[in-house]
C-alpha cells in the first residue's frame, strides 16, 4: 500500500496546483497590461499622425481599409480648413477585451489664427484574435474627422468680416461710404480670343493686351478669373449692355468703401482691394487669400481699425448653410479726419489747371491747425502734399525774416540794398531775374523777394538762427503726430559756414520742406501762435501735443504786413482782388537739380481769413507767374 506524503498538513498535490494557478493569473495580468499599453500606443500614434496630416506611416493600420485610402479621405475632407497647424492629443483609453475606445482632442488653427477645438471618439481593435497589433476602426455612420461630418463630405472654413468702418470728415460725415463695384474679369474656361478683343475695346485697353493674358492663362491651364478693371455703379451702367453680350466675361458685384469720385482725396485716402501675397505674409495671420482690405493711404494705414477682426465659419458640404463652428467677426470702427470736402473740392479744381504737371495744394484751418485739404496732381500716385521733400526757395524767407526781426537785426523800414549780385565767401548770389532795386527798405526787399538783400543780411545771423526760427514758427516737430504714415514736415539743419547760411536764408542749400509744412507756417503766422497740425483725430495719435504756443505779437504783426505787401505791390499781384478778402503770402522759386541754368519749382504760401495754404508746381518758372494763379483759383472756388 502506497502512502501520500504530507507536508505541514497540506498535500504536495495541492501546493503544485496552487502554484500553477498563480502563474496563470500572473501571465494573464501581464497580458492585460501589454494589451492596454499597445492600445494606448496605437491611439497616440493615430493622434500624432493626424497632427502631422499623414496616415501613411507603416506603424498605423486600419480595420478593413488601407492607409492610403484613409489619407485620401482625410485630405479631401479637411483641405478646406487651410494649411494652418492642427494639434491632436488623445486620452481616456478604455479597453474591453479586443476593443478599446478613447477621446481625441482636436485643435485646428484656422485663417486669422482662430482656433477650432472639438473632441472625437477613437476606436481601436485587435487586428487578429490573440495577436498584439491594434488597428484604428473608422466609424460607419459618419466621418472620423468630426462627429457631425457625414462620410465622404468635406469641411470648409470661410472668413467672415463685420461691417467696415469709414473715414469721416471733420463734421462726422462719411468720406468713403460703402458702395457697389463691379470687377470685370475674364473666365478663361469660356472666353475666346474674339470675345476678349471686343472686351479690349469696351474697357479701353490696348489692343492685344487682354488677348495675351488669356493666351497665357490657357497655356498654363489656369481656370482662375483674369482681372481687368473695376467699375463703380455709374461707370458700369454705361457699359453693362456691351459687357452682357460678351461670352466668358463676368462681373460679380461686391461692396467696398468709395470716395465721392475715383480721384477725390487721392492718394491720401488710399485704395481698397484684394490683398496681395506680400500683405498676407506681412500680416501675421490677419489676412488670407481672398480677403479684401485697405491697400494704401489712410485705408491701408488704418485697416485694422476700419476693418475690425475677421471671424470664421466652418461648414460641411452637406449642410453649407448651417455652421458647425463659428467665431463672430468684430466690426470695424470709423476713423475721424479733419478734412473738409468743400475745401478739398476747391483745391482739386484749382490744381486741375496744372494739367499733367506734378503739383500739390494743401490747406490748413487757421483757428485749429487742422488739415482741411490735401490735393495732388496726378491724382493717383505720390502724395506730394504731405510726404514730398522739396527746397522751399524764397517761401522760406518768412522764417528768415522772423529770425532777423526777433533778433533786432533789421526792421521793416531798414534800408537794405538789393544789388544784382552779392558775393559771400567767394560765392556769387543773384536775384531770380537779375534785377536790382537799388537801396529800398526791407519791406520792399521782402515784397519783391530780393535774394541779394537776404543773402547779405544772413551774414548777421548765427549758424543755428535759421533752424531756431523754423522750430519757433512750427515748421518742424510734428510729422510723427499728424496721423499719416510717412508724413514729412521739414529739415532745416544748423548751418556749417557762410555760404551754407547764405543759401539757407533764401530757402536753398540743405533746407527741405513738404507743402504741408509751409501751409502750417502760414497758418501759424495768421493765428499768432504755433499749433501742431492734425489730420487724423480718432484714433488719437500717441504723443500729440496741440497746445498753442504764443508767438511774439509785434513780429507777427510785422510779418503779416510784409506778406500783405507781396500781394499788394510785390511778386504776387495776380492775387489782388481775389474773392473772399485780403490775401497775404509769399512767393517762392526754388532751384533744384544739376542743370545749368537750374530747373525751378514754383511756390505760393499764404492765407486768407481762416484758411492757410501752400501751392507747389513742380518745374514751374516762378512762384508769382505759376503758383500764385493756382492759389487764386483755389480761393475763388472756395469763396463761391
Amino acid at each position: 500500500m502506497r502512502t501520500r506524503a504530507v507536508v505541514g498538513g497540506v498535500s504536495v498535490v495541492a501546493l503544485v496546483a496552487a502554484a500553477a494557478g498563480a502563474g496563470l493569473w500572473w501571465h494573464h495580468q501581464e497580458r492585460e497590461k501589454e494589451l492596454d499599453a499597445a492600445a494606448r500606443e496605437e491611439v497616440g500614434a493615430f493622434a500624432s499622425s493626424w497632427s502631422g496630416r499623414s496616415f501613411t506611416d507603416p506603424g498605423i493600420i486600419f480595420t478593413g481599409t488601407r492607409s492610403d485610402v484613409v489619407q485620401a479621405d482625410f485630405t479631401k475632407a479637411t483641405a478646406g480648413l487651410g494649411s494652418g497647424p492642427v494639434k491632436v492629443t488623445a486620452d481616456g483609453v478604455r479597453r474591453t477585451g479586443d476593443r478599446a475606445t478613447a477621446t481625441a482632442h482636436v485643435a485646428w488653427t484656422l485663417a486669422g489664427g482662430v482656433t477650432w477645438s472639438y473632441d472625437v471618439p477613437v476606436t481601436v481593435e485587435l487586428a487578429e484574435t490573440g495577436g498584439d497589433r491594434w488597428a484604428v476602426t473608422l466609424p460607419k455612420d459618419h466621418a472620423q474627422w468630426h462627429p457631425e461630418l457625414k462620410t465622404g463630405a468635406t469641411l470648409t472654413a470661410k472668413r467672415t468680416w463685420g461691417e467696415r468702418g469709414t473715414l469721416l470728415d471733420r463734421d462726422g460725415e462719411a468720406l468713403t461710404p460703402i458702395g457697389k463695384v463691379y470687377p470685370v474679369q475674364i473666365d478663361p474656361s469660356r472666353a475666346t480670343a474674339a470675345t476678349v478683343r471686343e472686351l479690349e475695346r469696351v474697357v479701353d485697353e490696348p489692343a492685344g493686351s487682354l488677348v495675351a493674358k488669356l493666351a497665357a492663362a490657357t497655356k498654363a491651364g489656369s481656370k482662375a478669373p483674369i482681372p481687368v478693371i473695376t467699375y463703380r455703379q455709374s461707370d458700369f451702367d454705361e457699359r453693362k449692355a456691351a459687357l452682357d453680350a460678351l461670352k466668358g466675361v463676368i462681373y460679380p458685384a461686391r461692396e467696398q468703401p468709395l470716395a465721392k469720385t475715383r480721384t477725390f482725396g487721392q492718394p491720401l485716402l488710399g485704395s481698397f482691394g484684394a490683398v496681395t501675397a506680400e500683405q498676407i505674409t506681412r500680416s501675421k495671420g490677419r489676412y488670407a487669400a481672398g480677403d479684401y482690405a485697405g491697400l494704401s493711404g489712410l485705408q491701408g494705414q488704418y485697416d485694422a481699425v476700419l476693418g475690425g477682426t475677421a471671424g470664421v465659419q466652418v461648414t460641411s458640404s452637406t449642410a453649407p448653410d448651417t455652421p458647425i463652428f463659428a467665431k463672430d467677426a468684430v466690426p470695424g470702427k470709423d476713423v475721424t479726419t479733419t478734412l473738409s470736402p468743400t475745401v478739398q473740392d476747391a483745391a482739386e479744381s484749382a490744381l486741375a489747371s496744372t494739367g499733367d504737371v506734378p503739383s500739390a495744394l494743401v490747406a490748413v484751418d487757421v483757428k485749429t491747425g487742422d488739415v482741411l485739404a490735401s490735393a495732388n496732381s496726378p491724382e493717383l500716385g505720390f502724395d506730394r502734399a504731405i510726404t514730398g521733400h522739396y527746397p522751399p526757395g524764397s517761401a522760406f524767407k518768412i522764417a528768415t525774416t522772423w529770425s532777423l526781426l526777433t533778433s533786432g537785426k533789421v526792421s521793416p523800414g531798414t534800408s537794405v540794398t538789393c544789388p544784382k549780385n552779392f558775393v559771400v565767401d567767394g560765392r556769387s548770389y543773384k536775384n531770380f531775374e537779375g534785377e536790382s532795386l537799388g537801396t529800398p527798405d526791407f519791406s520792399t526787399d521782402f515784397a519783391h523777394s530780393c535774394n541779394t538783400a537776404f543773402v547779405q543780411l544772413s551774414t548777421r545771423l548765427g549758424d543755428d538762427d535759421l533752424a531756431k526760427a523754423a522750430g519757433e514758427l512750427g515748421l518742424t516737430g510734428w510729422a510723427k503726430t499728424l496721423g499719416v504714415a510717412n508724413a514729412f514736415d521739414a529739415s532745416i539743419p544748423d548751418n556749417n559756414g557762410k555760404t551754407d547760411k547764405a543759401s539757407a536764408s533764401i530757402g536753398q542749400g540743405r533746407n527741405v520742406v513738404s507743402p504741408l509744412a509751409l501751409a502750417v507756417l502760414a497758418g501759424n503766422v495768421a493765428r499768432g501762435s504755433t499749433i501742431a497740425p492734425a489730420l487724423v483725430t480718432d484714433p488719437a495719435v500717441d504723443g500729440a501735443d496741440r497746445t498753442p504756443k504764443e508767438l511774439d505779437a509785434k513780429v507777427v504783426g510785422q510779418l503779416r504786413t510784409l506778406m500783405g505787401e507781396v500781394v499788394s505791390s510785390g511778386t504776387a499781384t495776380v492775387l489782388r482782388g481775389t474773392p473772399g478778402g485780403t490775401v497775404r503770402g509769399k512767393t517762392g522759386t526754388a532751384e533744384f537739380g544739376s542743370k545749368n541754368p537750374p530747373e525751378t519749382h514754383a511756390w505760393f504760401v499764404g492765407y486768407q481769413g481762416d484758411v492757410a495754404f501752400a501751392v507747389l508746381v513742380e518745374q514751374g518758372s516762378s512762384g508769382g507767374s505759376v503758383a500764385a494763379p493756382v492759389a487764386k483759383k483755389f480761393l475763388t472756388a472756395l469763396a463761391r
